[in-house]
């Protein structure tokens, strides 16, 4: 991985005033993957007393954005799903993996695992984003 690449994501993140109001930290950084994670703090949790879905939600989002923007170009969503596997709770750390299945021209799709306590999957993200360039 390149240097620029590790500093794209790095100042996206620094500049996130959302993911860093959440309490979100970003991971390893490697070629084709990013990690964000979380701490389940009390504010995040819905009226069952469970992590909001809304939460693992923008924990997945966060990664996905920071991977498909890496490379310089501004890539924006265009399609996302997300499927909630397993409940968390307070306290639970949460971490998302994002990672890169194709990138071409005008399009890129990524999966993002997030999991609890570093094993348990709790959610299934995928999402496609557009790379805008300069003639587009």
């Amino acid at each position: 991985m390149t240097t620029d690449r590790y500093d794209n994501i790095r100042r996206a993140f620094e500049g996130d005033a959302y993911a860093n109001a959440l309490g979100f930290t970003l991971g390893k950084v490697a070629e084709f993957s990013v990690v964000v994670s979380m701490t389940v703090r009390e504010d995040h949790l819905n009226f069952h007393g469970v992590l909001h879905g809304g939460a693992l939600f923008s924990l997945a989002d966060c990664a996905f954005s920071l991977a498909s923007n890496a490379h310089g170009d501004t890539a924006v969503a265009i399609d996302t799903h997300l499927a909630l596997t397993a409940p968390s709770k307070l306290g639970d750390t949460l971490t998302a993996a994002a990672i890169e299945m194709t990138r071409g021209r005008s399009l890129a799709t990524y999966r993002v695992n997030v999991t609890r306590d570093g094993d348990e999957m709790v959610g299934l993200f995928t999402g496609t984003v557009f790379i805008k360039t300069d003639d587009r």
